[in-house]
């Protein structure tokens, strides 16, 4: 969506759907069965204040945990129609004070140890 200004309530109720929505449009295709849990539970968080089930911590299956993280920092490195996008450093820390409550702590501390995060932090500095 690339609506400029806040959202009503029913359009950020339907984006609150877009999980479930999902599902429903990958669920037919049998090679993609075993996508359908992380495809679902992608939004949840890990201290359980996510949507669409409020799951959290190791109930939230590992590919969903990870698909968070790194849903996230692509978010927040591209430009948004009320924000720009952010540095690599302010993204870092971004995670670092989400990591236990929106994101697992491991796959933060992997994704920002990790060589990708190394790389773009020096591309765009």
């Amino acid at each position: 969506m690339r609506k400029q200004g806040k959202l009503t309530t029913q359009e950020l109720n339907d984006m609150k759907r877009h999980p479930e929505i999902g599902v429903e449009i990958v669920g037919p295709v049998p090679f993609m069965a075993e996508m359908l849990p992380v495809i679902l539970h992608h939004h949840e968080r890990y201290d359980g204040k996510g949507i669409p089930h409020g799951l959290r911590g190791e109930e939230i299956v590992r590919g969903a945990r990870i698909v968070a993280v790194a849903d996230a920092v692509d978010a927040m490195l591209s430009d948004r129609p009320y924000r720009k996008a952010l540095t690599p450093q302010e993204v870092r820390l971004e995670l670092e004070k989400e990591a236990g409550a929106q994101f697992d702590p491991r796959i933060t501390a992997a994704v920002i140890s990790s060589e990708f995060f190394r790389r773009i932090s020096e591309q765009m500095t």
